[in-house]
């Protein structure tokens, strides 16, 4: 019979059918200089103050993606909670800009990674991937339009798009720059766009790993572990990112402001279920369709070349060939 205080362990587990969908998660949470530990409530982010040690606990089971900024110390228990729950941890820089790591949730299957090898592994398909990204950015690409067209289109579109913010907003001129060496000499704009774009590869790294994908497997970016982080990513930057940034031109705090304004924004167009639809739109229309959004069970299996998937667990010696010799 088990003991009281082993049924209160089990209540604080979560099951699949407790934990919610990351397509419904909140977007993100960005925290610097704390110390995140897990006491008998909850986890809780706590930093001393001249009142004592103040904390603000989590609510782990409906964040996505926890970015962790400089200064910013966990504990073993924290991260196992997060890992049950399925949120991702990034590690970034300053102000949430640049991610350096993700921790995967381990409660996935790999259908969705198997989808995306497949796709990037064969150069026909990952060109189309690649087209339906670009596709997906124009609305309506020119028919028959190579990648390289495709390319500077983008380009262009981009520019077309600085003209037009920057008249909006009265400035009268900008030039995209992103200098990490010297930093605070930048703009407004260029420092709000840059923190923008932080959180947003943060949001989109913790969709992609909820999903099971592969930041690495890029189909226009490739050579850097987040290269299909930033395939994804770039989908929403001429609708998202950058518009905010300029609007920020004659902020005083532009990093701070971008991430809070950020943050509404993502709920606004609800972002994250956007996101797992498109990455399930892009590596395979026709799977998509019919798969749904969010964690799946973790299910094992074993691939045959012949039989496809066979269970996991299973002692296979009574199908062994009577004509093949045993090595023992």
């Amino acid at each position: 019979m088990s003991s009281p205080s082993d049924a209160k362990r089990r209540l604080g587990q979560p099951t699949l059918a407790m934990l919610p969908r990351i397509a419904d998660s909140l977007s993100f949470l960005y925290m610097e200089s704390v110390r995140i530990v897990q006491d008998d409530t909850g986890v809780c982010a706590q930093v001393e103050s001249p009142r004592g040690i103040e904390r603000v606990y989590l609510p782990t089971a409906s964040l996505a993606c926890v970015l962790l900024g400089p200064g910013t110390s966990i504990t073993q228990p924290a991260m196992a909670t997060f890992a049950r729950h399925g949120t991702s941890l990034v590690c970034v820089g300053a102000g949430g800009v640049r991610a350096y790591a993700g921790i995967l949730p381990a409660q996935l299957t790999t259908d969705w990674l198997e989808h995306q090898a497949r796709a990037w592994a064969n150069e026909d398909e990952r060109l189309r991937v690649a087209i339906r990204m670009y596709e997906h950015r124009f609305g309506n690409a020119p028919t028959g339009a190579s990648l390289a067209q495709l390319r500077g289109l983008e380009g262009q579109r981009i520019k077309a798009l600085y003209r037009m913010l920057a008249t909006k907003y009265g400035i009268t001129r900008f030039r995209r720059n992103y200098d990490p060496a010297a930093w605070d000499e930048q703009d407004p704009v260029n420092l709000a766009l840059s923190a923008a774009n932080a959180a947003l590869y943060g949001t989109v790294h913790a969709a992609v790993l909820a999903l099971g994908c592969s930041p690495a497997l890029g189909f226009i970016h490739s050579g850097t572990q987040m290269a299909f982080v930033y395939d994804i990513a770039n989908l929403y930057k001429a609708k998202v990112t950058i518009p905010l940034a300029f609007s920020l031109a004659g902020s005083t705090r532009p990093e701070r402001d971008a991430r809070v304004q950020l943050r509404e924004e993502f709920r606004l167009i609800k972002l994250m279920p956007t996101i797992i639809s498109d990455v399930q739109n892009m590596l395979a229309p026709d799977t998509a369709q019919s798969s749904p959004a969010g964690r799946t069970a973790d299910i094992v299996h074993l691939w045959d070349p012949d039989l496809g998937s066979l269970p996991a667990g299973v002692n296979y010696s009574d199908d062994l060939a009577g004509d093949i010799e045993i090595p023992w």
